[in-house]
């Protein structure tokens, strides 16, 4: 199953605990309270949900929904 920008930014959110709603697509989201432990956690759920392989340090490198889209393979 491919990840969707819905899902993306869904899974974002609800590892924040903000309402997707709320994430912008081209904000940084250590702004949002991202930090590395919830990365490695939702890198893992991608890998085990959609059998995505990224690296961390390419997703902690530029951390906006904008950015990781393109990386994961993320479809419309």
């Amino acid at each position: 199953m491919a990840l969707t920008l819905e899902q993306l930014r869904a899974d974002v959110a609800d590892i924040l605990g903000e309402e997707p709603e709320e994430i912008p697509l081209d904000e940084n989201l250590v702004d949002y309270g991202l930090d590395s432990v919830r990365l490695m956690s939702l890198t893992a759920a991608w890998r085990r949900d959609h059998g995505i392989e990224v690296a961390f340090a390419d997703l902690a490198e530029k951390p906006a929904l904008e950015s990781w889209a393109p990386l994961l393979g993320v479809t419309a």
